[in-house]
Formats: structure tokens, C-alpha cells, sequence
């Protein structure tokens, strides 16, 4: 967020906590990006403080929270103190969380594999109305990398490399989809930073990326030797999930507004990893 309306969210985050009872003495920006994760001490809670406009991505959230909950996933729970649902104010969106404590650095690949499997065994066993599709996300990306206006400073070559791969990624993948895993509910983003190293085990966060598609979708956003651990998946299809995931990150990185750091090392970086993902999965 930009620097006033990051300061506008911490007051946001401070003044809802408060107004439930919650007593917090001090603000920890613990992510700043679309939207902000907060440490509030000494009530020990996660605020997600999202901007105007994201009210309806921070319910889907949290509905998807309460139903993982409900059946055992590997999740971030929200704090039991308050009501389990979005508060709004002065236009933003804000959730609350428990917070947990690292318990370690990195997590172990088999139990990366674990917790995958039994995240995607909770998703089989709950249902979510109005879940869009990966190949929804796709078409999003799709849209910013074709139109000049959005990534004025995309190249005509890298712009149509960009193109063809995702739509060409984006129809085999579904294609292959329907193997022995199939299609089901996903978290949809569960790279390592969205999963927690907790005294519970590892925990999956930032549920609002929930979407539908193959395994190997979710799987590609791990180390690859998670997917090698987990059982019946296609590992040519993680590769080629893999190849996407770089291309959709690439789309987002040309758009005129993006605001991640360093992005012009990473509008660099991430049309090479395109290139050297697909020449992993032999379509280079």
C-alpha cells in the first residue's frame, strides 16, 4: 500500500480490535502488499486489513476458513474471541486471525507433501458456491498482457510469448486435468510463504486464492521435490502447472500499476523462468 493508506489500515486494524475487546498496545506490519497482514500485540491476533474494493475477496475468505476449519484442514484459524467474519470500516475490510508463532524454518518436503494431501482431502469434503475456475484466473492475465494500455511497456515479442503460452498452457493443463487425480477445489496459491511453520504443524494461509483445477496446480507453486512426494500426481503436469505459474507471475509484473519491489529485476526474471520452465516440460 502506499505510505498514507498503509498508516489509514494500521489505525483500521488497531481501532476494530479494539472496539471487540481486544487490547493492543502495538501494530507489527507483518505484510504490506494489496492488502496488509498486522501483528497486534499483546492480544496476540493477525489483522488482514484489505482496501475498498476487496470487501467481497475478504468474505469469500473467511467463508472458506470456517469450512476448512469445520472438517480438519491444515489451515490458519480465525480468533476464536470475535465473531468469525469481515468488520468493515471507513471503507476498508478487516479480518481476524490467530496469530502463531514460527516454530521453525523451512518445512521439511514430506511434510509439505502432508500437509498438500491432507488440505486437498479437507477442500473434497466441503462445498463453495461462485469458485472461479484456474483458467478464470488465466483469462484475467490474459486480458492485461493484450491490452496495450495495461503493459504499455511489454514488447510485441514478449507479448505475444506471453500470450500464446498462457492460453496454450492454460487448454493443455485442463486437458490433462482429468487424470487420476482429476479436478477438485484448490488453495490456488500455496507457495512457502502461504504455508506456516506452527507448534501445530505446518498450516496453509491466504484462503481467498481458492479456485478449481487439477492438484498439480497447487503443487507446482512448491519445491519440486514436494511434488515427487505426492502421491498419484501427474509429475509432467506439475511441470507444465509449473511453466503457467511463471507466466501468470510474468503478466502480472507488466501491468502499467504493478507495485512489487524490484520489479523491473522481476519483469526480467520472470520471462526467463518462463522460457526455463517450458524447456523442462520439453515446449520450449
Amino acid at each position: 500500500m502506499e505510505p498514507v493508506e498503509l498508516r489509514r489500515a494500521v489505525a483500521v486494524g488497531r481501532a476494530v480490535a479494539s472496539e471487540l475487546g481486544l487490547r493492543v498496545d502495538e501494530v507489527i506490519v507483518v505484510h504490506d502488499s494489496d492488502r496488509v497482514a498486522l501483528r497486534l500485540t499483546p492480544c496476540d491476533v493477525l489483522a488482514r486489513v484489505a482496501p475498498p474494493g476487496q470487501l467481497a475477496d475478504s468474505e469469500f475468505e473467511v467463508e472458506v476458513a470456517r469450512r476448512l476449519v469445520d472438517v480438519g484442514a491444515p489451515v490458519a484459524e480465525l480468533d476464536p474471541r470475535v465473531e468469525p467474519r469481515v468488520h468493515v470500516r471507513d471503507g476498508f475490510a478487516v479480518s481476524l486471525w490467530t496469530y502463531y508463532e514460527p516454530a521453525g524454518p523451512e518445512i521439511a518436503p514430506a511434510d509439505y507433501a502432508d500437509a498438500f494431501a491432507r488440505h486437498h482431502a479437507a477442500l473434497r469434503r466441503i462445498e463453495l458456491a461462485a469458485v472461479p475456475h484456474f483458467t478464470d484466473r488465466v483469462a484475467v492475465a490474459s486480458r492485461e498482457v493484450d491490452d496495450r494500455s495495461r503493459s504499455p511497456e511489454l514488447s510485441d515479442a514478449d507479448r505475444e510469448f506471453l500470450s500464446s503460452t498462457l492460453s496454450g498452457l492454460s487448454a493443455a493443463i485442463r486437458v490433462g486435468g482429468t487424470g487420476e487425480v482429476g479436478e477438485q477445489l484448490l488453495h490456488g496459491e500455496p507457495h512457502p510463504g502461504n504455508l506456516l511453520n506452527t507448534r501445530r504443524g505446518p498450516l496453509f494461509v491466504d484462503l481467498g486464492t481458492c479456485c478449481r483445477g487439477p492438484v498439480e496446480f497447487d503443487l507446482a507453486h512448491a519445491p519440486e521435490e514436494v511434488g515427487r512426494l505426492y502421491t498419484g500426481a501427474d509429475p509432467d503436469l506439475v511441470h507444465r502447472c509449473r511453466a503457467l505459474n511463471w507466466a501468470l507471475f510474468s503478466a502480472w509484473r507488466w501491468r502499467r500499476d504493478d507495485q512489487m519491489p524490484d520489479r523491473d529485476h522481476w519483469r526480467a526474471e520472470g520471462l526467463e523462468r518462463v522460457r526455463t520452465a517450458l524447456d523442462q516440460c520439453g515446449l520450449g
